[in-house]
């Protein structure tokens, strides 16, 4: 250990100026055994610095280097685990804590005992040595406390502290003096016994000077002893005096303690008297009310808009008085008692007056609104309330200063206002509906034709004749519908186009009015109630269907505190519930009525209604009139639903006539009136989802009903059903140009096509039939396996029995055959769709067809023979063309 010592002293800590007292073998507790040095070293030059250095072996050779160093003054505790039993565990506290394991328990003790020698000596600062065995530390707390008088550089007990100083180097002087002596000497370092007995006589001769010199300063010492004798007596003497003049300062002293005693206390007063003034002043200047705002609010007149600004003005003051933050201990005083009795007395008063006025206001608005009524019954028009809301809104304020006063009185002129105001909207709104119930049905006596009783809006009208609408022939098919309608004024498909114009603009115009009287009394609300209409909430809105009696606002608020309203902007809504309770009864009634006179109406409906809902929800979702035209548009969607379905059902519940030729189905002419007029409404729309459902429910119970008709029908053949009806649905859906319904059209197209070739073929047959089962024997036989060159070789198809049969088939002959199934077709096909020459081109072409097959068979099996038909292709084409003119 001492090379190694000497080896880190030399490498390490000498280039450092450092010198190493003691240094200790360790590795990390419970680490990877890798040994290292902890090493305590001071600093050479002054002011001395004391440290704990690691250093360890380096990975690339056998020379050591300095990894970590840490100040002894950053040593916190020293804890060595086990005062008792030796270990050779011990944690040094720096930043951190470090925990090591020495090589031995010796090494261990003495390195501590070398930090504890080095905090006595250089840092005296409180290092912990927790668990550290007194024997270490007990030798040295005499030494250490004796070891630095007055800085000077004293030996600390210990073998450690020995090293410290057993070196001490020469300073300026000292090198200089030897250097001198050495050169007067130069045969010292020859003869080191003749210079040490020279430095011995030298030595002797400066004792025996010093001597005869301490025996002639004898006298000198004498008098010398003299003078402090003398001083002695002169200290005494000023002692005396000095103590005369501390009794003399004494009774100074005491008179100065009460003079400054005296100061404080005027002091102490003049501090308590400014802040009293301060107190007052506070006082008077927040808690006096002018006389001016005294007799606004006593006498001030509420009727002119000067008189209402001077009462808010001193209301508003009132509150300012009554509101202002009083300090710890005011509200003790008399004066402010009696004072905030006084503004509670001003208030209650004011706004006791303030609240019967605005009573009398709301009360004489209902008798003003009244005698406005009478020009508005005539008109599909509301009565304008901008001038009452106008008057109204100058007490905005004196209603925003009430509701932060006295909410039990705010609260009564929400409930009078809501009073008042619901019974005049009440005949209004009535009066208004009923108006447009009239012009809706002409006049009352038509009203009466439709079976209006008052104003319930029912109609009497029976609708069960088209439930028995039969198919008849196309002739009287339009005159029995006519019959029809003339009973029940019900079918949607011959109503005046212009009677539902006239519904569709009354609707408007209902809704039109409405819609800013709602906004207009909502907007009235929240600036005169001071409610705001902007106010987040959370959810979905909900329909305050729920009618409010006059305590629901009282439950509402306790103290002024909302507790089951959620929000100001709920109370809004309530309050408009309250006043317009009549609005969604009346819509509804309204809407049952244009849905009896009409059922089509629903569509117009439909449309009117879902715009004014998509533009209320736009400006506010929650409102009132959002909630209230949703709930009717539920209605009205309703309504349409009951009509598709009406449809569906009159649908499957039609009968045919088994006399008369079917024709055009008055469903299939139904939906075509039905999809033109919804194209008309329904264009730009917001719903024309909902019409798109409607169209394919529609033209789904269209195409089965036509089929069930078609398999019924026994005087037009089915296929002509098919084909008639399936082009009339395939006409209007091309014409309309209905997206949602491509796949419908292409599929009516292609029934129509099918049920065209379908009774082409059936009626058209086997023109020529003979010939027909000749070359169908013909074929048999090739198919058998006979060349068809060889059939003429076969006995029944002999070239003699082929010329045969032609011959039984002339030209007139075919003429007339032709004519005769020419008068069939005429007789199946209706004359509204104009199919017949669309048909009798089909049979033409399928007549050459066949024709074609023939003449191929005969050259193919006849080769040569030069038998050809009595007539030709365009025998067949003058034919056909004559037959169509003549008819």
């Amino acid at each position: 250990m001492t090379a190694i010592k000497h080896a880190l002293q030399r490498d390490i800590f000498t280039p450092n100026d450092e010198r190493l007292l003691s240094i200790v073998n360790v590795c990390k507790a419970g680490k990877k055994k890798r040994n290292c040095f902890l090493c305590a070293t001071v600093t050479t030059e002054r002011p001395v610095q004391v440290n704990v250095v690691k250093v360890k072996k380096s990975d690339k050779g056998d020379f050591y280097k300095r990894q970590t160093a840490w100040a002894l003054r950053d040593l916190a505790v020293v804890d060595a685990k086990d005062a008792i039993k030796e270990s050779p565990e011990f944690d040094l506290h720096f930043d951190k804590v470090y925990k090591w394991v020495a090589s031995s328990t010796v090494e261990k003790n003495t390195f501590i005992s070398c930090i504890w020698k080095l905090n006595q000596r250089y840092l005296r600062k409180k290092i912990d040595f927790t668990n550290v065995s007194s024997q270490l530390l007990e030798e040295l707390p005499k030494v250490a406390e004796e070891s630095v008088p007055s800085g000077e550089n004293q030996s600390v007990a210990g073998g450690d502290e020995e090293a410290v100083d057993e070196y001490q180097e020469l300073n300026a002087r000292e090198e200089q003096d030897i250097e001198i002596m050495m050169e007067g000497c130069e045969y010292a370092i020859s003869n080191a016994e003749a210079f040490a007995e020279k430095l011995s006589r030298e030595l002797q001769v400066l004792d025996g000077a010093n001597i005869q010199s301490i025996m002639a300063s004898e006298k000198q010492v004498n008098i010398l002893m003299k003078l402090l004798d003398e001083a002695l007596k002169e200290v005494d003497q000023i002692e005396l005096k000095l103590s005369s003049y501390e009794e003399m300062l004494q009774s100074v002293k005491e008179q100065m303690d009460q003079i400054s005693e005296s100061n404080h206390l005027i002091h102490l007063s003049n501090t308590n008297n400014v802040k009293l003034l301060s107190e007052i002043e506070f006082l008077v200047n927040h808690m006096d009310l002018a006389k001016g705002h005294i007799k606004a609010l006593q006498e001030g007149d509420l009727t002119s808009s000067r008189g209402i600004e001077a009462c808010t003005n001193a209301a508003d003051a009132l509150l300012q008085c009554m509101n202002v933050a009083l300090r710890p201990g005011h509200d003790m005083l008399h004066a402010v008692k009696q004072q905030q009795q006084r503004f509670s007395d001003l208030r209650e008063q004011f706004a006791r007056r303030l609240a019967s006025h605005l009573n009398s206001v709301f009360v004489q608005q209902g008798h003003d609104q009244s005698s406005t009524l009478a020009q508005h019954s005539v008109e599909l028009t509301l009565p304008n309330h901008h001038p009452f809301h106008r008057d109204l809104l100058r007490y905005a304020k004196l209603m925003e200063w009430l509701k932060n006063t006295d909410y039990g009185k705010y609260e009564g002129l929400t409930k009078n206002y809501m009073d008042y105001l619901s019974r005049l909207y009440e005949r209004e709104i009535k009066d208004f509906f009923e108006v447009a119930k009239i012009k809706m049905t002409g006049t009352t006596r038509e009203g009466k034709k439709f079976g209006l009783h008052g104003s319930s809006g029912k109609l009497t009208g029976s609708t069960s004749s088209l439930n028995k609408l039969s198919v008849q022939s196309s002739g009287n098919r339009r005159s029995q519908s006519s019959s029809l309608l003339d009973m029940g004024n019900m079918s949607a498909s011959d109503l005046d186009v212009a009677d539902r114009t006239k519904f569709d603009k009354i609707f408007e115009q209902v809704l039109s009015e409405l819609e800013p009287l709602c906004l207009a009394e909502q907007d009235f609300i929240s600036k005169f109630f001071k409610l705001q209409q902007h106010q987040s909430i959370s959810g979905t809105a909900t329909n305050e269907a729920e009618e409010m009696d006059g305590g629901t606002l009282s439950r509402s608020y306790a103290s002024g505190i909302p507790q089951t309203i959620s929000s100001e902007k709920d109370m809004i809504r309530q309050m408009m519930t309250k006043i317009f309770r009549c609005i969604e009864p009346e819509l509804n009634n309204l809407i049952a009525l244009g849905d009896k006179i009409d059922s089509f109406n629903s569509l117009y409906m439909l449309v009117k209604m879902s715009h004014h809902v998509w533009t209320a929800q736009n400006v506010d979702p929650a409102s009132f009139l959002s909630t209230t035209l949703g709930n009717v548009l539920v209605t009205v969607k309703r309504n349409f639903d009951k009509c598709i379905s009406n449809q569906m059902k009159q649908m499957d519940e039609v009968k045919i006539s088994k006399k008369s030729k079917v024709g055009i189905l008055p469903f299939v002419a139904e939906f075509e009136e039905f999809a033109a007029l919804a194209e008309s409404i329904f264009k730009n729309a917001e719903r024309r989802g909902d019409l798109d459902k409607a169209y394919i429910k529609l033209i789904r119970a269209v195409f089965v009903s036509v089929e069930k008709v078609a398999n019924e029908s026994q005087k037009t053949p089915r296929d002509v059903v098919m084909m008639e009806n399936f082009h009339h649905i395939f006409a209007t859906l091309s014409r309309l140009k209905i997206s949602c319904l491509e796949a419908e059209k292409k599929e009516a197209k292609q029934k129509y096509t099918d049920h065209l070739q379908s009774y082409v073929i059936y009626s058209l047959g086997q023109p020529l039939e003979k010939l027909n089962h000749f070359f169908e024997g013909v074929e048999a036989r090739v198919a058998q396996g006979i060349r068809e060159e060889e059939v003429s070789y076969q006995l029944a198809f002999n070239k003699q029995e082929l010329r045969k049969v032609i011959k039984e088939y002339p030209g007139k002959e075919v003429k007339k055959g032709l004519d005769n199934l020419y008068k069939k077709v005429d007789k199946h096909l209706c004359e509204e769709e104009n199919l017949l020459q669309v048909v009798w081109h089909s049979m033409q072409d399928e007549f050459i067809r066949q024709y074609k097959h023939f003449e191929g068979l005969i050259a193919r099996c006849y080769p040569g023979s030069g038998i050809t038909m009595e007539f030709t292709i365009q025998d067949i084409l003058d034919y056909c063309s004559s037959i169509a003119q003549s008819h």
